[in-house]
């Protein structure tokens, strides 16, 4: 092990985190943001809030939980931004949007899509471009709201800057369409284009808060690889919100790991993870 390894090694054990730390942690995170803990993520818990302990200089996770729990609205958008998990790519799970093109395409209205967890932005301009190539114009009818809980992520989005890494995946022809290279300090950045990034809106929503900010009706909702982080009555309840919200003929797209069979009074099957109304349009 190399010096500097070592020395970071030893700054991931500099705190200790008791069985009363991990299970309040874990009460906290779900009372904030819905999302369910295993007992498997400990070391995830400690590393991702022990950076939190060293930044205000606080000396063990009791006195940090304490600095939460007192309602101290920055730290609480810290601690829930740190426990967060925001794993995402350009046109990840690809079989969704042939079926959006088309459900954009039959409807002959203006369209109004929620990007539910919108991460770093790549779902969300997955979702403008897949808009304009169906309509072959950056005018497109369509808007975009694209939210997320953690507001780190989504300052990240609306900035729309990304590594080459991140869009080496995508064609040359959506690089070239959608992309603008970095030069000088920038060189091996992109940002999106100023024309795809309008027809999209950001904003903070947590799942679990009372009164979204969103108007109904919606034409889609994608709400993907989020709900895994809920348990089954908190995914039911989001789901029950969700349903007034949807148009009778509208589409939630879910993760490839999501299914919604205690939601089928509300949900049922269209496709390969995507769900219209029980009692919406055929």
């Amino acid at each position: 092990m190399s010096a500097s390894a070592a020395v970071e090694d030893s700054r991931l054990h500099d705190f200790d985190i008791t069985d009363h730390d991990f299970e309040r942690a874990r009460k906290m995170i779900y009372d904030f943001a819905g999302i369910a803990l295993s007992s498997a993520k400990r070391d995830m818990v400690y590393s991702r809030l022990a950076r939190r302990l060293r930044e205000l200089g606080v000396d063990n996770f009791d006195a940090y939980l304490d600095i939460v729990a007192s309602g101290d609205a920055a730290e609480i958008e810290a601690f829930t931004n740190a426990l967060t998990t925001n794993l995402t790519a350009f046109f990840r799970e690809g079989h969704h949007f042939p079926i959006f093109a088309d459900h954009l395409t039959r409807n002959g209205q203006p369209q109004t899509v929620w990007c539910s967890a919108a991460s770093t932005g790549e779902e969300p301009y997955t979702i403008a471009m897949t808009a304009v190539e169906a309509f072959g114009s950056f005018d497109p009818p369509v808007r975009i709201l694209a939210s997320d809980v953690d507001t780190n992520v989504l300052a990240a989005a609306q900035a729309g800057i990304y590594t080459d890494d991140r869009i080496a995946k995508l064609e040359p022809e959506r690089l070239e369409r959608f992309f603008k290279r970095g030069s000088g300090v920038n060189a091996g950045k992109v940002r999106v284009r100023e024309e795809l990034r309008r027809l999209i809106s950001f904003r903070q929503i947590n799942l679990l808060e009372d009164g979204w900010p969103v108007r109904g009706p919606l034409d889609t909702i994608f709400c993907r690889n989020v709900m895994i982080y809920f348990d089954k009555p908190t995914q039911l309840a989001i789901l029950e919100r969700f349903a007034p919200l949807l148009r009778g003929d509208g589409l939630l797209f879910a993760g490839h790991s999501e299914s919604f069979h205690n939601a089928a009074h509300l949900f049922k099957p269209r496709g390969k993870t995507v769900y219209g109304l029980a009692r919406g349009k055929q």
